[in-house]
């Protein structure tokens, strides 16, 4: 099964509906799965004295509070809908991440029948509920927490019925440094865990996002800008269109790459056996009746007759003709 990939344009729309219609059509073009907003009431997420992060401050200045940062990114419902509209035109998923109960059952009313719930409300405990009760089909962030919170947090959403929950290893700070990226927590999860395990990349760059691949995530979500100067929180931790393109195509490429797992002679290099392999030949002319010694045969390419593996087989024997030097040695 291949990757699902999610361009998470987030906020990245700056509350202008045609950047955020050209970042579907631009993420389309590159070959994402999905693309993924956030749905939220300002009123209803972050309270009128709420300090930026680090991050933000660094990205939109000190002069507006977190709430004015983030009433001015809500998305109306009649916003939802037409972008909804866009991405089914366009043959591309339509995500978001519901900040508030509201949020989620708008996102229900709309027919998206997959919530994304961000690493900041895996703690949140009514709201989980809520999400339980609604929804079926889930993903959620693991960002900031321990694996002690993932497994509450997954209990609480199936109180309400089995559910199709895909866990995203995560980390919450933008851009997310090296050393704090911990991609063998993927592993303890997939392990500890047994559900699809995903990875939500925050770093610089495509590289991690490709190594978890490699370590066999069933999701990447990755955030996407058409412009990394632009103003806003989350641009500069963001991808340019040819960047995404790259990860996504590397992406595909490791997919290949990663084959069953059984170790055999693949279909390409069958042809190279023979070439690249050796068999025992004559060191020099051997006449009939000579035994075989180290000093009369050797090992050499091609490998088209007794394999070295037979080498002390074949020593001592007796030679049932003559060989010439470098002929294959036959028995």
């Amino acid at each position: 099964m291949s990757v699902f990939i999610i361009a998470e344009i987030g906020v990245n729309h700056n509350g202008d509906l045609n950047l955020a219609k050209q970042m579907i059509l631009e993420a389309k073009k590159v070959g994402v799965d999905a693309v993924k907003f956030q749905s939220f009431k300002a009123d209803n997420l972050v309270s009128k004295n709420a300090k930026k992060a680090e991050y933000q401050i660094k990205n939109t200045g000190i002069e507006e509070s977190q709430y004015n940062m983030i009433k001015k990114l809500e998305l109306t419902e009649e916003d939802h809908i037409y972008l909804k509209n866009i991405c089914d035109i366009e043959g591309i998923k339509f995500l978001s991440s519901p900040f508030d109960v509201e949020s989620a059952k708008l996102l229900l009313s709309l027919g998206i029948d997959i919530v994304k719930i961000p690493s900041g409300e895996i703690t949140n405990l009514p709201y989980l509920e809520e999400i339980g009760k609604l929804y079926t089909n889930i993903i959620i962030s693991t960002g900031m927490s321990n694996l002690d919170e993932v497994k509450e947090a997954i209990n609480i959403l199936n109180k309400y019925g089995e559910k199709n929950i895909t866990v995203l290893h995560c980390n919450t700070e933008y851009p997310t440094p090296m050393e704090d990226v911990n991609l063998l927590a993927i592993k303890t999860m997939k392990e500890e865990l047994n559900l699809p395990i995903g990875y939500s990349d925050h770093t610089d760059g495509i590289e991690v996002a490709i190594g978890a691949v490699a370590i066999g995530v069933t999701v990447i979500e990755k955030h996407f800008t058409l412009d990394r100067n632009m103003k806003g929180p989350d641009h500069k931790a963001s991808l340019e269109p040819k960047e995404l393109k790259q990860m996504v195509d590397s992406i595909r490429n490791i997919e290949k790459a990663l084959g069953n797992g059984i170790k055999v002679p693949s279909k390409s290099e069958q042809k190279n056996i023979v070439i690249a392999r050796k068999s025992i030949v004559a060191k020099c002319n051997i006449n009939k009746g000579d035994k075989f010694t180290k000093n009369n045969i050797t090992i050499k390419r091609p490998g088209d007759g007794l394999s070295p593996m037979k080498w002390y087989e074949v020593l001592g024997q007796v030679a049932k003709r003559d060989f010439i030097a470098d002929e294959r040695i036959e028995l």
